[in-house]
């Protein structure tokens, strides 16, 4: 279970848990061999020791005498600028924060206290040495090249989707661009794409595509009872560091949201604090979509010790993003019943937390939590992914990018079906005797 503490305000997540519950059970398809192995996602990934205001992506962590301690680059020294020459975005963002502050003050502690008591978030424990895997990514650079690959038209709907392992056990027959991946093993598998090995949860299938190239999404012809995305908003500190590409709030109208959600569908868009941004989701792109807007929610990241990873009132970075909920209501749901049509529903006065131990992953999956409201046998997308969940399919231009084998300890491990044979031959012999 990813879920450590639930209570009236939230949950605490354990997301290196859930990540890990996808690989419990992990084939290795190697030059048309097949072995058994074991892979856990890294530990120090997740070992936020302290509140920074910056953290480098190489940072290491070192196990000396005086425990564990993180090394970053100290931030450059920028012109600071006096108190009160806030520009009206700035303003904009106190407000809101204003408003907010207290939520997330008092349903925070509330979490990590319900946590704490459970030995959860007192600090690292089990601590690893070694260097954090760097986020170098060359996905949305190859994704770019793609989009000079001829598309798959109409009349060819039936070849986007595409089997991830070959009967004869090769992977190399797989085309990432234009066709819609999936992995139908019980097992996670270890394939080598591209040159590079990644580790593909099992029941999972997934397009690596450019946002323009998302027709065999369409054409892949599943509607889905949950579509979470995290977009690429625009910033000015993304245009700076140039950390990855970012899309113009405009562009979102374009997801064919209509055309993959199944009448009632729960829709999730992860949003930064920045207020123009979430007025854009709540007034413009939802409306545009037929999407009902039902509630906030709020992620707050937080230590290893249970501490914001970012002061509270920082006048830039803040601890928490904001998560806009809403329900697709397609043409039909005119016909459907009232009781039909607030079937699941989601608390609009609700105070949730999101609490998980990472800053450079992205957001986490919050399926094991929604479920109450979309459903156990939901199916679910998640757009703009940059990593698979089993069940899920994902779509973005860095799907793949912390599948890769750099994120994880790959282990050997023993056949399951050696161990179901021996646990047989142990029983029948141990019924031979006993008849005996």
């Amino acid at each position: 279970m990813s879920v450590v503490v639930q209570n009236s305000r939230g949950w605490v997540l354990d997301a290196r848990s859930l990540i890990d519950q996808g690989c419990e059970r992990c084939v290795r398809y190697k030059d048309n061999y097949k072995s058994h192995v074991k892979c856990c996602f890294k530990k120090q990934c997740f070992q936020i020791l302290q509140s920074h205001y910056s953290v480098n992506a190489s940072a290491v962590l070192e196990n000396g005498n005086e425990g564990v301690v993180q090394k970053t680059v100290k931030p450059s020294k920028k012109r600071k600028r006096k108190h009160s020459e806030l520009n009206n975005g700035e303003i904009d963002l106190q407000v809101s924060h204003e408003k907010i502050r207290s939520v997330i003050m008092e349903g925070t502690k509330s979490l990590v206290d319900s946590a704490q008591s459970l030995g959860y978030l007192n600090g690292v424990i089990d601590t690893v040495k070694g260097p954090v895997p760097a986020e170098e990514c060359r996905l949305a650079a190859l994704c770019e090249m793609a989009k000079e690959l001829p598309l798959v038209d109409n009349e060819e709907q039936e070849e986007s989707v595409q089997s991830l392992v070959a009967a004869d056990g090769s992977t190399s027959h797989v085309d990432l661009f234009s066709r819609v991946t999936e992995n139908k093993g019980d097992s996670a598998a270890v394939a080598t794409l591209m040159g590079e090995d990644y580790v593909i949860p099992r029941h999972t299938a997934f397009l690596l595509s450019d946002f323009t190239q998302m027709q065999p999404l369409v054409y892949y012809g599943k509607k889905y009872d949950l579509i979470v995305m995290d977009p690429p908003w625009e910033n000015k500190s993304v245009k700076r560091s140039r950390r990855y590409s970012f899309l113009p709030s405009s562009q979102l109208k374009r997801l064919p949201i209509p055309l993959l959600a199944s009448s009632n569908c729960l829709v999730v868009t992860w949003v930064t604090n920045r207020p123009s941004h979430l007025r854009f989701v709540r007034d413009e792109l939802y409306p545009h979509w037929g999407v009902d807007f039902v509630a906030e929610w709020f992620w707050v990241k937080v230590t290893t010790s249970g501490q914001f990873v970012f002061p509270l009132d920082s006048p830039h970075k803040k601890p928490y993003e904001v998560l806009v909920l809403g329900r697709y209501r397609s043409s039909t749901d005119s016909s459907l019943s009232s009781s039909e049509t607030s079937k699941l529903p989601v608390p609009e006065d609700q105070r949730l937390l999101f609490i998980p131990l990472t800053l450079f992953m992205g957001t986490p999956h919050c399926a094991e939590v929604l479920k109450s409201y979309i459903g156990a046998e939901a199916k679910c997308l998640e757009l703009f992914a940059r990593n698979l969940q089993p069940g899920w399919t994902s779509w973005g231009n860095e799907v793949l990018k912390f599948q890769h084998t750099n994120y994880f300890t790959v282990t050997p491990a023993d056949d399951p079906a050696d161990k179901e044979d021996t646990h047989a031959h142990t029983s029948n012999s141990a019924k031979e005797q006993s008849l005996s």
